[in-house]
């Protein structure tokens, strides 16, 4: 370990792919850091192809004044459908993460939570980041296992919603040396970014070893963590990769790696 590079010689487990976790892997990599990716999750299409397509064809006619983001996987979505947002339709993401994906796809976005990065943080903020005005037609894209507090929300307060389910999220198993690799201690940390995530280590990992730590990306996550029966042994201060990462720098320059691994 050193002062500049607390994390030097941290072997990190990413178990995600994609975009964002050869993103996540790139930054820990700048930060000292030897990053192996593996994906635990994936997302496969929706069992209701036709009324995504007509969702996205209403967005592209212009027929939304907002359209709600809320993980990085839906702008996978959108990527992989070529869906160009005109610019009437403004872009609701529901923290940083999603917002830096969006914008690495190539997409505007106008609203980010300040305060909480979830579903219910962005429903807090809802009213003044759009001016109070009511109704707004408004598309949220959601996976199949999202709970619909946002939807249910902007309904609530007299919004026209139209809630789509843009993808289903499917386990993508771990390689078997990998997964032997934090059997045997052989990783500093595992980020755990989601609840599916968290289900997935769960399933195919098992028991943690203690000297790994087990790093979530936020409060909610750290729940479904527990839930999951995963120990959690540090959580960002926000919800976004770039907290993950300090939050886990600043554990290691208090608790350098134990020694040399099994």
């Amino acid at each position: 370990m050193t002062a500049d590079k607390p994390l030097k010689g941290w072997r990190v487990l990413v178990p995600r792919g994609g975009p964002w976790g050869h993103g996540v892997a790139a930054e820990l990599r700048s930060r000292g850091a030897v990053p192996v990716v593996a994906p635990s999750i994936n997302f496969a299409g929706t069992a209701d192809e036709p009324a995504l397509d007509d969702a996205l064809a209403r967005l592209q006619a212009g027929e939304f004044d907002w359209m709600s983001v809320t993980s990085a996987t839906t702008v996978d979505v959108l990527a992989a459908h070529r869906v160009v947002i005109p610019e009437r339709t403004k872009v609701a993401a529901v923290g940083e993460t999603t917002a830096a994906a969006l914008v690495a796809a190539g997409y505007d976005v106008d609203f980010v939570p300040r305060r909480d990065n979830s579903a219910s943080g962005l429903l807090a903020e809802w009213a003044e980041a759009t001016g109070g005005i009511v109704p707004l037609d408004i598309l949220a894209l959601r996976s199949d296992i999202a709970k619909p507090v946002l939807t249910d929300g902007l309904r609530a307060a007299g919004h026209r919603v139209s809630s789509v389910v843009a993808y289903r999220t499917v386990g993508v198993p771990i390689a078997p040396d990998t997964v032997a690799q934090v059997s045997a201690g052989q990783f500093d940390a595992i980020l755990v970014t989601s609840g599916s995530v968290a289900n997935q280590i769960a399933v195919q990992i098992g028991l943690v070893p203690s000297r790994t730590v087990i790093a979530c990306i936020g409060p909610r996550t750290a729940v479904d963590a527990e839930a999951a029966g995963l120990r959690v042994d540090l959580v960002a201060r926000e919800r976004s990769s770039e907290s993950l990462i300090a939050t886990l720098e600043e554990l290691a320059e208090r608790r350098p790696m134990q020694g040399t691994r099994p």
